[in-house]
């Protein structure tokens, strides 16, 4: 009886939470695309900075930057929302996004190296960080043709999950949701010369540990150790938001892949590089990084 009360609860809040999320996707969906950006960020910067889960944000930044006094620390947090809240409302309008042909909205530097993936017959890996708007990455390759299959975390809600998909829809290839089934679909799409994109700025506790801004932080290697195996190129690539809709993408040359022998010893190496590299991109837009993750062990 209390599983079924319990299931009963939860269903109810799934229920109420997709209608909730329809009706804002569909306002968001109504307005111009920069007034939603615009209503978003001033309801991010409102709401979020009061919710307890920004405490994390502070707690997070605080470890990160103790020079920095509350000021600047909350001046942070509250820019970490307006981007949140702008990612929010662009989401519906992900399908008109025109990445090459913006008039000056979305700058693109080094699309050299996504060309070079695309042409080279070999599988490869992109890899990037909750930064900006990161749902634009992909369009990148879709519009130039290059699918790229995203890993990712399927929402619990079926109904939101459905509305993730109806902004996805403009992206050429597949969702690979994150868990055992998606493991095996990686492996297929490498072994059959696809592209996986993923963001590699989370905690994950069956990782390994790479320093973070000077501190250990579980960190996944399976996408370092996949690059070695298949020997395939692992480009950065990261969105800023220049200012309101105005965004710039960057791709980076794909890293250095050093195979002495030592497994162990290359998968770190190769993690080293890619924390050290989305560390830079943070320092350089702090306010654009999604701090509320739990990405060090307290």
């Amino acid at each position: 009886m209390k599983k079924f009360v319990l299931n009963t609860k939860r269903l109810t809040y799934y229920f109420f939470e997709g209608i909730a999320a329809l009706i804002v996707f569909g306002i968001f969906r109504s307005l111009p695309f920069n007034v939603a950006s615009a209503f978003g960020g001033w309801f991010g910067r409102v709401i979020g900075p009061s919710m307890p889960i920004s405490r994390r944000a502070v707690k997070n930044l605080t470890r990160v930057f103790p020079e920095k006094p509350p000021s600047d620390i909350n001046y942070i947090v509250e820019g970490m929302w307006d981007n949140l809240g702008r990612l929010v409302a662009e989401y519906p309008h992900l399908p008109n996004i025109n990445i090459y042909n913006s008039g000056g909205e979305i700058e693109i530097i080094g699309v050299n190296y996504l060309d070079q993936l695309r042409d080279d017959g070999k599988p490869g890996i992109f890899f990037s960080a909750h930064m900006g708007n990161w749902e634009i990455i992909p369009l990148c390759g879709s519009q130039r043709g290059l699918p790229i299959d995203r890993v990712y975390r399927a929402a619990n809600n079926r109904l939101v999950e459905w509305l993730y998909s109806r902004g996805r829809a403009s992206i050429n290839g597949s969702l690979i949701p994150k868990g055992p089934q998606g493991v095996k679909d990686i492996l297929k799409s490498l072994r059959n010369g696809q592209h996986l994109g993923v963001l590699m700025d989370q905690k994950m506790n069956d990782g390994i540990s790479i320093p973070f801004f000077g501190m250990e932080a579980m960190t996944a290697s399976a996408f370092a150790a996949l690059a070695l195996r298949f020997d395939c190129p692992m480009v950065p690539v990261h969105i800023e938001r220049r200012s309101g809709t105005k965004f710039r993408i960057i791709f980076e040359p794909p890293l250095t892949l050093e195979k002495t022998g030592d497994k162990k010893k290359d998968i770190h190496l190769l993690m080293v590089q890619v924390n050290n590299i989305i560390e830079g991109w943070i320092k350089i837009r702090p306010e654009q990084w999604l701090w509320l993750h739990n990405r060090w062990s307290d």
